[in-house]
């Protein structure tokens, strides 16, 4: 039996040494990083700055700006047709099917929505409707631009508005 008592001392000492040392690291670990030295504070400048780096991290990759009206082509000129109102403003989302947009020449997408009528495609377009935002996002478009890039789309579509 003394064997067997020295071997299980033995365990239990191996055992206390390292939960001894484990603990002593841990206090060491807690004191330095919340005291009130100089390395402290550094831990809190690096998080500062790591907290900055995050924001920049956060920021869009890229911008959506939507055609400006050249110089000329003011609102209600007329020397705009709705062909250029359309490939300047409204392609970007229409040409492709963006966010479930009619594509440009469907006709099987815009058929119901010609049907109810020329003035209800314009009151859409003007004042927005699901994910489009009004006047396609450039509010510097006047109604009757809107309606122009409306009428042309509908008509290249199947449409005879």
């Amino acid at each position: 039996m003394s064997k067997e008592n020295s071997h299980l001392r033995s365990i239990l000492e191996t055992v206390g040494v390292v939960l001894g040392s484990f603990i002593f690291a841990m206090v060491v670990i807690v004191t330095v990083t919340t005291g009130n030295s100089p390395e402290a504070t550094l831990v809190v400048e690096n998080k500062i700055v790591e907290e900055k780096a995050t924001e920049a991290d956060v920021k869009p990759v890229a911008e959506v700006k939507v055609a400006e009206v050249a110089a000329g082509e003011t609102a209600g000129s007329g020397s705009i047709s709705g062909e250029q109102i359309t490939q300047k403003n409204c392609a970007l989302c229409h040409a492709g099917g963006l966010m479930n947009s009619p594509k440009i020449g469907d006709k099987d997408q815009w058929a119901p929505r010609i049907a109810q009528g020329k003035e209800m495609l314009v009151n859409n377009a003007i004042n927005g409707i699901r994910t489009m935002p009004a006047k396609g996002g450039n509010p510097s478009l006047s109604d009757a631009e809107v309606a122009a890039a409306v009428v042309w789309m509908a008509n290249s579509s199947g449409g005879n508005l």
